[in-house]
């Protein structure tokens, strides 16, 4: 049986160790956004011995890469995007740094979900396709590194009761493997 949480960014481990694979959290305060491109500067940042462009201990990053915002809007279309692509560099940012969740959509890797163990990290899946809506729970945005980037540019986000579901937790459970084990018809 799922459970509905109300946490605010950034988190503790106090946060993410209640939380288990199908539960609904509607997340506020401070996010960041980075999609692969970002994540590598950030792990070349870490290789150099350089400081990030912003702490990354208890933060949460979202996967996302959003348009432009229409007059008066913080942020435009801001739906979540392909988490894979970040598998090679999450675990450092999780293990090393402290990072305690991520937003997107898809699997993830065994890498992603044993740091997600280790470190007491969650990730999170946000509605695909459903960007505009997301959009209406971000209520400022920020670019804060990589402005170069264009919509890959790393943002701060303030969001207000953001809509996402469990899918990795910290015992190593995966909402994917557990939804197709309830629904799958053995042969």
């Amino acid at each position: 049986m799922s459970k509905t949480y109300h946490l605010t960014a950034p988190l503790s481990d106090e946060d993410t160790i209640q939380l288990k694979a199908g539960d609904i959290v509607y997340l506020s305060g401070i996010i960041y956004t980075a999609r692969d491109t970002a994540h590598k500067k950030l792990i070349d940042l870490m290789d150099e011995g350089k400081e990030l462009p912003f702490d990354v201990k208890g933060s949460v990053i979202y996967f996302v890469g959003p348009t432009p915002p229409k007059p008066g809007d913080p942020i435009g279309s801001a739906g979540p995007t392909t988490s894979y692509r970040m598998d090679s560099y999450s675990p450092r940012l999780i293990n090393e740094m402290g990072q305690k969740g991520m937003i997107g959509k898809g699997k993830r890797n065994q890498e992603v979900i044993d740091a997600c163990v280790k470190s007491k990290a969650i990730y999170f899946g946000a509605t695909g396709g459903a960007g505009a809506l997301l959009a209406r729970q971000i209520k400022s945005a920020e670019v804060i590194a990589y402005p170069e980037l264009g919509p890959e540019a790393i943002r701060r986000l303030e969001v207000v009761d953001f809509p996402l579901t469990v899918v990795n937790d910290t015992y190593g459970d995966d909402l994917y493997k557990i939804g197709r084990a309830k629904y799958e018809i053995a042969d």
